[in-house]
């Protein structure tokens, strides 16, 4: 992991409106820009965070592409969650103490650090920061709802079907193709995110490619029927 300070602009930065800084007026886009302390590389396969680790900064993915897991007793990975540019890592940190999960580069990714005291403070001077923190807090309970909605009352085709379009609308955000895209992910960390054996994930990907749904080549995957995958969630 490469770190140290570096020249950082946020109200140049392509990613800012789905970051802290979105939102904020142009009159206090200079003083939101102090709480960016560093930014940071990551090259794929290193660690950002580890579980357990004592919890000081926010981070914002301005490129690349993360998953955060833990690690149960047996030794067996649970992947908890895929992260890409624009959206940020480390949200639990705010209440103090260490990090509930490991954070891990699923390719070489850039980071801007932002330390949790720096934020805290900046928010209370300048209310537009402090809104849009609140938003995204509550954008991140949503997300943990999510999850645990689509492991625990969904078949295993709704899964992969929403997590497939969650990709999709996620990317178009942020300006990319939402239905042309590399998963930076495997197959076996699909299935460790949504509850299902690696056999299961790749019957599926197979079934829907069959379908006429997705065209699966390797990771790079092309949505060919968008509502036909809709209709799955519908039953």
């Amino acid at each position: 992991m490469r770190t140290g300070k570096r020249e950082v602009s946020c109200a140049s930065c392509n990613l800012r409106e789905s970051c802290l800084s979105g939102g904020v007026p142009a009159e206090d886009l200079e003083r939101v820009a102090n709480i960016v302390y560093a930014r940071r590389r990551i090259m794929g396969g290193e660690r950002l965070y580890s579980a357990g680790d004592e919890s000081r900064c926010l981070y914002a993915i301005r490129s690349g592409f993360f998953k955060t897991s833990l690690t149960a007793s047996n030794g067996r990975e649970q992947v908890t969650g895929f992260f890409m540019a624009g959206e940020l890592l480390g949200m639990e940190g705010f209440g103090g103490g260490s990090y509930r999960d490991s954070a891990i580069a699923l390719e070489d990714s850039d980071v801007c650090a932002m330390p949790y005291s720096l934020i805290e403070k900046i928010g209370h001077e300048v209310p537009s920061l402090q809104r849009r923190l609140h938003s995204v807090l509550a954008r991140e309970i949503m997300r943990g709802h999510g999850v645990m909605l689509l492991l625990g009352s969904m078949s295993a085709e709704e899964r992969l079907a929403t997590f497939l379009l969650n990709l999709s609308r996620r990317f178009q955000r942020r300006g990319y193709s939402g239905s042309s895209f590399l998963l930076r992910m495997t197959r076996s960390e699909i299935g460790s995110y949504l509850g299902l054996k690696l056999e299961t994930v790749s019957r599926l990907f197979s079934a829907f490619d069959k379908d006429g749904l997705l065209d699966v080549r390797h990771r790079q995957v092309s949505i060919l029927d968008i509502e036909g995958l809709e209709r799955v969630l519908a039953g």
